[in-house]
């Protein structure tokens, strides 16, 4: 589920207002400074007709104060995007060698090089004028190189970021100085690579990216244009630059430039005279874009106190017009003219945010539910960080990292700016242990505080890496606390959180944090994030997300040898008392945790997934045993006859009548497998057992991975089974006839975006799928938007049938139990979802603890 309430009521107030090729960017967001937007910033999305505009602007430095160093004053920093932010020079690399794959022009990597910095449409026409490509249209080849690279390369959170970046934007930001990113990138991917590196839009002062300029890198007017909308004359900006055009345009526009071997050698970039060079982004120290680095001393790098610039070439999009305002070193008084309305900077600046400010005072009114997860400490992380090591992406082996992650540790300490976690409060209900606390009986151990909830698909995902933890760190003073976090109100019902616990197979302690006080004490803003707590009470580091074994392993290592030399490490055992074996129903039911239903009416057989007892059962419909699939009860994964087959907590049936084949969701093996009941065997048809990340698909067998597949449906014109792809937010299908699996609507992102074609349509976890009586449709339980939605199968497109926040898609918060029509319901994390004959439709209102129809 990966939610971030918090950020999304954030983006609600600064990046809403995002149009499809209009873009406004504040600096800061006014709900947080409790003022308006300082500077305004208008891009505008690219157009095949363009409308020449001319406007004279006149740059003059401000009189600055006089400083003591020769270095002279900073007040900006300019980001470069590619290969500086974030370390996405060769993924762009790759994406172009698709985009020329698909036109059979076969080309390398290196040939892209020379033509890096300078924007798409020359970075791909540069190579196609040295392939002597005939008819090649640079347009049309940039849109699918951003459909490439988007889909397969740059997925949000996916740690392309360059270690050290995030830190060097935060301290310059505490120093006082504005923040801009600069790039050759069309917006489209400069936003696509932020999320990628998991750096925040509203980081960033300014963000000026190649939508609205004709000339580019190695040009100066993307430099000089952010040097303008920040206020800061060119001499008292310093770009950070990777590419030789950056450098170049930085010099031609007067700034100072500090360039970064990521992606040239030292030689190569020397060339275009940069001011400073070091290795990466990591390696910059604010004392180098401060003070120059360490004896500083180059005058005649120092730029000029006077430049003119002309701006030229400017897109029509929106018919903006920029009217010349004579020799004044503002635009103040400019006139813009945005879809029709006419005003002054000034009044675009007044009444654009008054707009903000009551959407967003709206948004928290009719949002309030979502409100209750953010706190102080929250808003400070989403800006500075929660404390964390810094984990780099360079190749080291695992003891130099260890021994990187044990310094941190020690520095924690000597500078003792670890912060106290709080105690559990005592009125808090557990399971699987009596009530702890950290001063006492956790004293003395390691202790991994996982927040998790119950309903969330990440936070199950992240069940095995807690068991390897508990199991390889088993007989060391190690204890992993799970903090129940409720999104939903049923999942605050301590039962719920039982049967969870019992569902999921959870062996250490939980404790039922209903009222979220930890959560809010420690500034947790997403399900699930951990916190890594010492010996001591004291917090060693905070991580969010999924994927973090190897981080959290080499972590809790560390901390064990680091306070194991102090001698403050305590083996002594936790008492456990497991909830498994205070439940009778697990030993009396023949079933265990079922999740899905299928039906054969012809041959009066009832289907049944068997989740925990990890089989698949059939009966017929008086619920007489007649047989089962998976026998050993064991979880695994393997093919072979009824009797050997083994799945893994199964979910999602769908019967193909005229072959007598049962379709099967095989949820945590990640896996779509087939029971045939004529051969008698079981066979996977995608999937290998291993959790995938594959947005885009298209792959046959085990070569397929996937991502938790939760319930499946069959149609039997065309044989296809549909897939609601849970673990990241799809609906996927599998063709039976070629065998070949891939995605067929949803862009990946966990909201509940509605759209009219698949590529702008977002689910949020779906977990039941139907087919309409004609075939034409299939309807999602979308169980994270709490809705019910309508999917075209001919243009993957969907449309809001019942529950969810219509006006704003990333809010997962709007629950709750109230009957009406379409977005008057309110619905608690539906799981499943039936269309009969009659074209009614019956929904499992599963938090509810209740079963709804109507008719859309």
């Amino acid at each position: 589920m990966a939610l971030r309430p918090l950020p999304s009521l954030i983006s609600t107030c600064s990046s809403k207002i995002h149009f499809r090729n209009m873009i406004l960017m504040s600096s800061k967001s006014s709900f947080i400074n409790n003022r308006p937007y300082k500077d305004l910033m208008i891009l505008s999305g690219m157009k095949n007709t363009r409308k020449l505009v001319k406007a004279c602007v006149k740059l003059e430095e401000k009189d600055a104060p006089e400083t003591d160093s020769e270095w002279g004053k900073v007040s900006a920093v300019l980001f470069d995007m590619d290969g500086v932010l974030c370390n996405s020079e060769e993924l762009s690399r790759l994406a172009a060698v698709d985009v020329f794959a698909e036109m059979g022009v076969k080309v390398t990597v290196e040939d892209f090089v020379p033509f890096m910095g300078t924007g798409e449409a020359n970075f791909l026409g540069g190579v196609a004028s040295v392939k002597g490509v005939e008819g090649f249209n640079p347009e049309l080849a940039k849109k699918r190189f951003f459909e490439i690279y988007l889909n397969k390369y740059a997925k949000p959170d996916s740690g392309i970021g360059f270690p050290g970046a995030f830190e060097l934007i935060v301290q310059c930001k505490n120093k006082g100085l504005k923040v801009a990113v600069a790039s050759s990138a069309d917006r489209i991917k400069v936003d696509a690579n932020l999320a990628a590196a998991g750096l925040q839009l509203s980081m960033f002062d300014a963000i000026v990216s190649a939508d609205a300029f004709e000339n580019l890198k190695p040009a100066p007017d993307i430099f000089l244009a952010a040097s303008k909308i920040l206020d800061v004359p060119p001499s008292e900006c310093i770009v950070i630059e990777d590419a030789l055009a950056g450098v170049q345009a930085a010099k031609s526009a007067r700034m100072r430039c500090i360039a970064v071997t990521t992606t040239l050698a030292e030689n190569t970039l020397n060339s275009a005279g940069p001011t400073l060079i070091r290795k990466d982004i990591g390696d910059i120290s604010l004392d180098d874009i401060v003070n120059g680095g360490s004896g500083y001393h180059n005058p005649s790098n120092q730029p000029s106190q006077f430049i003119t610039v002309a701006a030229q070439n400017l897109p029509n999009s929106y018919s903006r017009e920029i009217r010349s305002v004579g020799d004044k070193d503002s635009v103040e008084d400019a006139v813009f003219s945005v879809g029709g309305f006419q005003g002054s900077r000034r009044d675009i600046l007044r009444y654009g945010s008054l707009g903000i400010s009551v959407s967003c005072l709206l948004f928290t009114i009719t949002n309030w539910k979502t409100m209750q997860y953010a706190s102080p400490k929250s808003i400070w992380n989403l800006f500075f960080g929660a404390s964390s090591p810094p984990f780099g992406q360079k190749e080291e082996s695992r003891n130099e990292r260890i021994q990187q992650f044990t310094n941190y540790i020690s520095d924690l300490d000597k500078r003792g700016t670890a912060i106290d976690v709080p105690e559990f409060p005592s009125k808090l209900d557990w399971l699987n242990s009596a009530p702890l606390q950290l001063r006492r009986d956790l004293k003395g151990k390691v202790v991994l505080l996982d927040f998790w909830t119950y309903c969330c698909i990440n936070c199950m995902h992240v069940l095995p890496d807690l068991e390897f933890l508990e199991k390889k760190y088993k007989d060391m003073p190690f204890v992993v606390v799970g903090v129940h976090s409720a999104k939903f109100d049923n999942e605050k019902d301590l039962e719920a959180i039982r049967s969870a616990v019992l569902r999921y197979g959870i062996t250490h302690p939980v404790v039922n944090d209903g009222d979220m006080y930890l959560w809010r004490e420690l500034g947790v803003s997403s399900w699930p994030t951990f916190a890594l707590v010492g010996p001591n009470g004291k917090l060693i580091a905070q991580i969010a997300g999924e994927g973090r074994r190897k981080d959290l392993d080499d972590l809790i290592e560390a901390a064990l040898i680091h306070y194991g030399r102090k001698k403050l490490l305590d083996s002594t055992p936790i008492p456990i008392n497991l909830e498994k074996y205070n439940d009778p129903r697990l030993l009396t039911s023949p079933l265990k945790f079922p999740g899905k239903l299928e039906v054969d009416v012809v041959n009066n057989r009832l289907f049944i997934s068997d989740s925990n007892h990890n089989r698949i059962v059939v009966t017929d419909l008086d619920g007489n045993f007649k047989m089962q699939i998976g026998s050993t009860g064991e979880e695994g994964f393997r093919d072979g006859s009824f009797d050997e087959a083994m799945f893994n907590r199964p979910q999602g049936l769908a019967y193909n009548a005229k072959k007598d084949l049962l379709y099967v969701a095989d949820t945590e093996n990640h896996a779509l497998r087939l029971i045939d009941f004529v051969d008698e065997n079981v066979r996977t048809l995608a999937g290998n057992g291993t959790k995938g990340s594959d947005y885009q698909g298209g792959q046959s067998g085990s070569t397929q991975l996937l991502n938790s597949p939760w319930d499946v449906c069959f149609e039997p014109v065309n044989e296809i089974v549909y897939i609601a792809m849970a673990g990241q937010h799809q609906i996927w299908i599998h063709n039976t006839l070629d065998g070949t699996t891939r995605a067929f609507s949803g862009d990946g992102y966990e909201r509940n975006l509605n759209g009219a074609s698949s590529g702008s349509t977002s689910f949020a976890q779906p977990s039941g799928i139907s087919l309409s009586p004609d075939l034409k449709q299939a309807y999602i339980a979308d169980s994270e938007s709490s809705s019910i939605r309508s999917l075209d199968l001919r243009t993957g497109g969907s449309r809001l049938l019942a529950g969810g926040d219509p006006l704003f898609s990333d809010n997962l918060f709007k629950f709750g139990d109230h009957d009406g029509v379409g977005s008057e319901v309110l619905l608690q994390h539906p799981l499943g979802v039936f269309c009969g004959q009659n074209g009614q439709i019956y929904l499992a209102d599963s938090y509810n603890h209740k079963c709804a129809n109507g008719a859309f």
